[in-house]
C-alpha cells in the first residue's frame, strides 16, 4: 500500500470527477481511494502502486491526466525543479514562474516544441514529462532561467543539448 498527498485543489478534480480515477484503476488493475483527509491510498502489486503513484504525483503537480498517463509507458519520465532550491523570496519565486511561462504561454510553448517534453508550472514547481533526453533538454532551459539567465541563453542551451542528442542517435 502507498499513500500519496496531492494539493487540495488538485485533490478536488480526482474528487468531481471520479471516471479519471476509475479508468486508472482499471488500466494499472489495482485500487485507488481518494481519502477526506487529503491523501490517495493505492493497494496494488508494487509495480503497479509504483506506476499509479507516478501518474497521480504527476497530475498532482499541475499536468492534465492524459499527459501524466504517459508515464505508463515505458519510455516516458517524470522529473521536477522546485523553485524554492533556487530562489528565497516569494517575490522572486512570482517572477520567475512568470518568466519561465513567458508572455502568452510563449516560453513554455517554445520548451515544450523544441524539447518535445511537456512542461507544466504549478505550485512552486516545473515539471517535465518526456523521454530522458526531452526532460534533460527541457530542465536545462528552465535551471537556466531560474538561475537568472536570459530567455535566449536558455533557449541556445536547450537547442545545444537537442542538437547534440539528434547527433548521437546517428552515430
Amino acid at each position: 500500500m502507498q499513500e500519496l498527498y496531492i494539493p487540495k485543489e488538485r485533490l478536488a478534480i480526482l474528487k468531481e470527477k471520479k471516471a479519471i480515477v476509475s479508468r486508472l484503476e482499471k488500466t494499472l488493475k489495482c485500487k485507488i481511494s481518494v481519502d477526506v483527509h487529503g491523501s490517495i491510498v493505492i493497494e496494488g502489486t508494487p509495480f503497479e502502486e509504483y506506476q499509479a503513484r507516478n501518474v497521480l504525483y504527476a497530475f498532482g503537480r499541475g499536468f492534465d491526466m492524459k499527459f501524466a498517463e504517459l508515464l505508463l509507458g515505458d519510455d516516458y519520465y517524470f522529473s521536477y525543479l522546485d523553485i524554492n532550491d533556487y530562489v528565497n523570496s516569494k517575490n522572486r519565486i512570482r517572477t520567475v514562474k512568470s518568466r519561465l511561462i513567458g508572455s502568452e504561454g510563449r516560453a513554455k510553448r517554445y520548451i515544450e516544441e523544441v524539447s518535445a517534453a511537456k512542461v507544466s508550472v504549478y505550485g512552486d514547481t516545473v515539471s517535465f514529462i518526456g523521454t530522458i533526453e526531452q526532460v534533460k533538454e527541457a530542465t536545462t532551459a528552465a535551471r537556466t532561467i531560474i538561475e537568472g539567465g536570459s530567455h535566449r541563453l536558455a533557449y541556445r542551451k536547450m537547442e545545444a543539448a537537442h542538437r547534440k542528442n539528434n547527433n548521437d542517435m546517428f552515430v
